[in-house]
């Protein structure tokens, strides 16, 4: 069975858009800004033997506020420049009740079946309540890159991190 850390997108990968306290995901490729030490962080879990994907929810399409297209190059970009193994990508909306929406863990039981994946072995890293309660469920061990945001709160247990570099250093224990 193999290993793998989990990363949501928007706020763990790439800068989100601030818009009222909370987060906006980027809509076009011209927004996308990549987190500093996001790209070293991934190569030093790659080099722990550690598969990384990227669970991503991204409503808007649904809600008809971003043409796919433009969420499919911003995915396409994060491929070519990250060393990141598969992106899994919900385009629902709540209402649509799927497995693949986080905080369900459908994308982790799809990453796992098709990388075998022990999930009891593996992390999740997120930045909003949705993510980690999707890695908890999983049976993840989840960290949590708190930015405030006006929303929910995540429910424990979790490991508070500051960075995606930080979270990678506390799960390879350096």
């Amino acid at each position: 069975m193999n290993r793998a850390v989990f990363l949501d997108r928007d706020g763990v990968i790439n800068r989100t858009i601030i818009k009222d306290n909370r987060p906006i995901a980027p809509t076009n490729a011209r927004d996308l800004q990549i987190i500093e030490g996001v790209s070293e962080a991934i190569t030093l879990l790659r080099s722990k033997n550690f598969f990384v994907f990227v669970v991503t929810n991204q409503p808007d399409i649904a809600r008809g506020n971003v043409d796919i297209r433009n969420v499919i190059e911003i995915n396409n970009l994060l491929m070519r420049d990250l060393d990141i193994h598969k992106i899994y990508m919900c385009s629902h909306d709540d209402k649509d009740d799927c497995n693949c929406r986080k905080p369900k863990d459908g994308l982790f039981k799809l990453a796992s079946n098709e990388y075998n994946i022990e999930l009891k072995q593996s992390y999740m890293v997120g930045d909003r309540w949705r993510d980690i309660a999707a890695g908890q469920s999983a049976g993840c061990q989840c960290l949590f890159i708190d930015y405030s945001y006006d929303e929910k709160r995540p429910e424990l247990p979790y490991t508070l991190v500051d960075s995606l570099i930080d979270a990678a250093y506390k799960i390879i224990g350096v």
